[in-house]
């Protein structure tokens, strides 16, 4: 009997190697290496059938950019007008879309409620490998979704889901999820580099040969980031991740690639028992249960994408009775924050090098915005002092390292924002008062230093 064959395969580049090797000489990862049994080779006749699978029976030719036509790309509506939102507009007829999310968080909900949305107007299959037909019903009946018109695929076997659709020729393809596929092409098991690069390929050629429009769910490591090859990124379109603590209501989708939109466009979600719910107003959603006459709290007006979203930033300052105070960030930068405490401390007198510094995003709402600074520094000046802000004040701006207010971009859209939610009290930068006009029972007051700003407030 002849002996097994086997090879050891990076699980983070997919090289291959005849023995364990500690570091992968392709991508400089340790300890990536697993042991998979190699596939028999194939028939002659067998390996020109797939190869001949894989080319494409058009042929390319050089041409100017300048006569190539110009063709608008047509969308289509999802029925969600958040994933519409973070979409760019809605699907693009043969895009290949990749959703990635932490394990329960709802990914497969709002895809089958997007299915049945889009049920009532196109043909839609849904595919999954990782629950049968009748667990499938169970949720349809649990959302209360529309059910004649959409149809599903228990089923793994990717040459058989493709031999489907052809006969089908679906113009939505759901793949639930990349990581149960089996291709025949590939000897490895399930959800491994090759066979995830392998279904993935197959999956996608699909989608452009065909025109079908396609979201492929995506399982993510425990570092975040999507599991398998980094390739899958480079195959798709559009590349969406489903944020949010599974002990809060609220998710958070957001673009991280998208070749058809904007990737900076945030779309908001609730959790309920009827399914994934947009919800169209976030700032008053994230503001609706803030805490009112205390100290530490400012409204700052974020922007993501398109999108202007006021948020509670929340911040408490308490005497430390450790050597090295603690400095706790929730949904902002850690070392962002450390240096606007030192700015407050060397620029503005405060005394913080003996207290506890907690800043907390409320909401789930993570920042990257510099617009946030001066909301920061406030917010912790009024918890040390214990100075309690007016509940209609809104604050925005960046602060540099020598205490100096830097305007922020797009202030016209944030200042529309604050004042449709009631804000009337609004501390913004000096420079940026040259674009905004006086509006009638608004008053918003223009700083050009932090020291200014702490000076209105206290």
């Amino acid at each position: 009997m002849a002996k097994e064959k086997t090879l050891y395969v990076c699980q983070n580049c997919g090289y291959e190697a005849a023995r364990w090797l500690g570091c992968c000489p392709d991508c400089g990862e340790w300890n990536t290496f697993e042991e998979r049994r190699a596939a028999p080779a194939p028939a002659a006749s067998k390996t020109a059938e797939k190869a001949a699978r894989y080319q494409t029976s058009r042929k390319a030719e050089v041409v100017a950019l300048s006569q190539v036509e110009e063709k608008h790309e047509p969308r289509m509506s999802t029925g969600n007008e958040e994933l519409d939102r973070v979409l760019g507009g809605g699907l693009v007829q043969g895009s290949a879309i990749l959703l990635g999310g932490d394990p329960g968080i709802g990914k497969s909900t709002l895809l089958l409620q997007v299915a049945a949305s889009l049920s009532e107007r196109c043909k839609v299959l849904y595919v999954s490998g990782e629950e049968s037909a009748r667990q499938i019903k169970m949720r349809a009946v649990r959302l209360n979704v529309r059910q004649d018109k959409l149809f599903v695929l228990a089923e793994n076997d990717v040459e058989s889901i493709l031999e489907k659709c052809v006969g089908m020729s679906p113009d939505v393809l759901i793949i639930d999820s990349i990581q149960t596929m089996v291709s025949e092409d590939s000897g490895s098991a399930p959800g491994s580099v090759s066979q995830v690069r392998q279904s993935a390929g197959a999956i996608v050629r699909y989608a452009k040969e065909s025109g079908t429009a396609t979201f492929i769910v995506g399982h993510v490591t425990k570092e975040g980031s999507l599991a398998g090859p980094r390739v899958l990124e480079h195959m798709v379109d559009a590349v969406l991740y489903f944020e949010g603590d599974r002990q809060h209501e609220y998710r958070l989708l957001r673009a991280v690639k998208n070749r058809f939109g904007s990737v900076n466009e945030l779309g908001v979600f609730e959790m309920r028992t009827e399914g994934m719910v947009p919800v169209p107003n976030p700032s008053e959603t994230l503001l609706s249960q803030r805490a009112r006459g205390t100290g530490g709290s400012v409204v700052f007006c974020t922007l993501q994408g398109s999108r202007p979203i006021l948020c509670d930033l929340q911040a408490l300052a308490a005497q430390s009775f450790y050597a090295v105070p603690k400095r706790t960030v929730g949904g902002m930068d850690h070392g962002r924050v450390a240096l606007l405490l030192a700015v407050m401390e060397k620029r503005a007198g405060k005394k913080l090098f003996n207290q506890d510094v907690y800043i907390n995003v409320a909401g789930g709402l993570a920042l990257s915005d510099p617009a946030a600074d001066l909301a920061v520094c406030i917010a912790v000046a009024s918890s040390l002092q214990g100075f309690t802000l007016p509940t209609n004040l809104s604050v925005m701006g960046e602060v540099g390292l020598c205490g100096e207010v830097r305007p922020v971009a797009q202030v016209e859209r944030r200042v529309a924002e604050c004042v449709r939610l009631g804000f009337t009290e609004l501390i913004v930068p000096k420079q940026n008062m040259k674009s905004l006009k006086p509006m009638d029972g608004v008053h918003i007051t223009g700083v050009d230093t932090l020291m200014q700003a702490l000076a209105v407030v206290s």
